[in-house]
């Protein structure tokens, strides 16, 4: 079974936050940390066979709502940090199926 990776983003719901430790005068006005949010029950591009595998799967990554939730700070651009997070949730799904 094969997945369209454009619409699967579509589902995806993004926020940005603080980043938290140190850093310059800079890191407690910006939000540059971004944190992705997948509702896996809710999702429409997944067939319900995908749905249960990516379940077992990543059952240890999953809140108790199948919420599937990633961080990621590791730039001080917002859109670098979207784009490195999309790109692990992408590599979590393949993985998972």
């Amino acid at each position: 079974m094969i997945i369209n990776a454009d619409t699967l983003i579509k589902e995806l719901s993004f926020k940005a936050i603080r980043s938290s430790g140190s850093g310059g005068q800079h890191v407690n006005k910006v939000s540059s940390k971004i944190e992705l949010s997948f509702n896996l029950q809710g999702s429409l591009v997944l067939s319900d066979a995908q749905k249960e595998r990516l379940i077992v799967t990543l059952k240890n990554r999953l809140t108790k709502d199948l919420v599937l939730m990633l961080q990621c700070d590791e730039s001080r651009s917002q859109h670098k940090n979207k784009t490195l997070v999309t790109q692990r949730f992408l590599q979590l799904i393949k993985g998972g199926l």
